[in-house]
């Protein structure tokens, strides 16, 4: 498959103004320019960006609801309350509830924490949940990355006794539950700055906020910060502004000093010894704190996140590992039949969205599977379940469509739904669902704009090989942590050559191993093309082609550079 290009290319005022902030930043102006179309324009806003300050986080009392929260922690601490820590099984809530966990239980020790079982009891509050907190005496639940919707849950909690501080982002309904404080930038209410916080970063505004009001040192925070950042780059949240300085400092701390369950999932997954990025936590950490929610129960998840000893957080973490694995069998599966079902449908090409459903695909997988047929097929898809007489599943949409405005759309079919702008999770009757298909599909019919079903791909510059210096690779590292909003940049050159020596590399010889030239420079440059082994027998015919590709460091050779690329266009194109 290949990608439309879509770039355009610097006018004479932004290469003037990208010489003119290159200069003064002792940087290329092809840089420059990318910080130009960031929104970055002067010297002092770009050493903001490349060198974000804890000093510019936001405070936290800006938040609708944080004065009464912290009021109301303090009051169950003074009363000696047991307090239970809430949150959802994903790796945004799990992590969320290890960091208002570990950081509350320095000063307090009457503290407890409670995943919810996917299978068991499903999202949210759930009332064995709350049969728990009931039995262990707990009179304040701290519900983290849910609870927004958790009207009736909420109201029975009331009756017995215990309240409720909720810390959510997802996207609220008119009528809110009667919980003592409501923490979520995303209230209409709410004239907090920042509206993209994970629920890690909710909860950790929460801790600021106490720390504040304590007079406990932030300092005290930042041993916290790899949380953030692990929660942040798997929930797939905008990495501007407050998440990306939380993202930068966090990335710094799981470098140097890991809290010790993080440390040992770094082990697992063999990062050790190398510099871990925003992409390592999406495909490597983040699945794996996924994968014991996604199998069984997501407490095993936040036990070892908050683990003191290394020997038994590694035993944790390899039963974690386990159950990834487990996972990616399940997920190759169902994606292959999932595929299968897509390939019966009439032409994709006049299809705007994609709804599938089977009774017998596991219910923790099928968010992965509807992520798998979104980058498969550059559709909106919603991927569902049976489960009794219920359905439940997840969304998930393409760039720039609001999927859960579709979903939100169809709410009198629904059950239960809830969710953000690209994912969402809803629940509703088996019965209903070739109706709910029906009218999903007429709402991204009529509001899906033609190039969001197309594969798309933003250049950020054309440049030639002999632009590509260690100086350029060591300015460009200082554009991360990378993320939505602020992408890993893609260059492309044109009129490239092989060198002679590209090959097919690879298990199944998917992918290519590139040696690569070009007309303006003496200087083979490598490359790896990702399952684009189709492209090879164009390559090896001698004739030009363009490229588009990220700049990354080769793993395998010490202060080399590699590129990958992203793809590959003959030149008649």
């Amino acid at each position: 498959m290949h990608f439309k290009w879509n770039y355009v290319p610097p006018t004479p005022e932004e290469q003037k103004a990208a010489k003119e902030l290159g200069d003064k930043l002792n940087m290329s102006p092809i840089l420059a320019q990318l910080l130009i179309r960031r929104g970055i324009t002067t010297e002092s806003a770009a050493k903001r960006f490349f060198r974000p300050q804890l000093a510019d986080l936001i405070n936290p009392f800006l938040m609708k609801d944080m004065d009464v929260a912290v009021d109301r922690l303090n009051d169950a601490m003074g009363r000696k309350e047991r307090i239970l820590v809430y949150g959802d099984y994903d790796v945004d809530g799990c992590t969320a509830v290890a960091l208002v966990y570990k950081f509350l239980q320095q000063f307090y020790s009457n503290v407890d924490y409670y995943i919810p079982d996917r299978y068991d009891e499903g999202y949210g509050v759930s009332k064995k949940g709350l049969e728990y907190a009931r039995e262990t005496g707990v009179k304040l639940i701290i519900i983290l990355d849910c609870g927004i919707k958790a009207i009736k849950e909420i109201a029975y909690a009331k009756t017995l006794g215990i309240d409720f501080i909720i810390c959510d982002h997802h996207v609220p309904d008119e009528v809110m539950p009667d919980a003592v404080a409501i923490l979520n930038p995303k209230r209409e209410d709410d004239s907090f700055p920042f509206k993209h916080l994970c629920g890690c970063g909710v909860g950790f505004k929460f801790m600021q906020a106490f720390a504040k009001n304590n007079g406990i040192p932030f300092s005290r925070l930042i041993p916290l910060l790899d949380f953030c950042a692990v929660s942040i780059a798997a929930d797939i949240v905008p990495v501007v502004d407050e998440n990306r300085i939380l993202a930068y400092h966090g990335l710094k701390q799981l470098n140097i000093n890991p809290s010790i369950g993080l440390k040992a999932i770094i082990d697992i997954c063999g990062l050790n010894g190398r510099e871990i990025s925003m992409s390592d936590i999406v495909f490597k950490i983040g699945p794996r704190i996924n994968a014991s929610g996604r199998m069984e129960n997501g407490k095993k998840s936040v036990d070892l996140l908050v683990e003191k000893d290394f020997p038994t957080a590694l035993k944790m973490a390899q039963h974690i590992n386990e159950y990834n694995e487990q996972r990616k069998d399940i997920d190759k599966q169902m994606t292959e039949e999932a595929n299968q079902i897509v390939s019966k449908l009439d032409s994709m090409k006049h299809r705007s969205s994609i709804v599938l459903y089977d009774e017998h695909w596991k219910k923790g997988v099928i968010g992965i599977v509807a992520s798998r047929l979104t980058e498969m097929y550059f559709r909106p898809t919603v991927v569902l379940t049976r489960d009794g007489d219920l359905a439940t599943g997840s969304a998930r949409s393409v760039t720039g469509f609001d999927i859960y405005s579709a979903i939100k759309d169809c709410r009198d079919l629904l059950i239960n739904f809830g969710g953000h702008t690209y994912a969402a999770g809803l629940t509703l009757q088996w019965a209903d669902v070739p109706q709910f298909r029906k009218r999903f599909q007429h709402y991204v019919e009529e509001h899906i704009q033609p190039e969001q079903v197309e594969a798309n791909l933003d250049i950020d510059a054309q440049i030639d090989f002999k632009d590509i210096t260690k100086k350029l690779h060591n300015d460009l590292k200082k554009f991360a942590p990378f993320g939505p909003l602020n992408p890993k940049p893609v260059f492309c050159t044109l009129n490239v050559y092989d060198y002679g020596t590209s090959k097919v590399v690879g298990r199944d010889q998917e992918h290519i191993k590139l040696e690569l030239v070009d007309s303006k420079s003496p200087t083979v440059v490598n490359g790896i093309a990702f399952g684009q082994s189709e492209s090879v027998r164009y390559i090896k015919s001698k004739r030009g082609f363009d490229i588009a590709y990220t700049i990354e460091e080769n793993i395998f050779k010490r202060n080399a550079v590699q590129l990958q690329i992203e793809d590959i266009r003959p030149n008649e194109e």
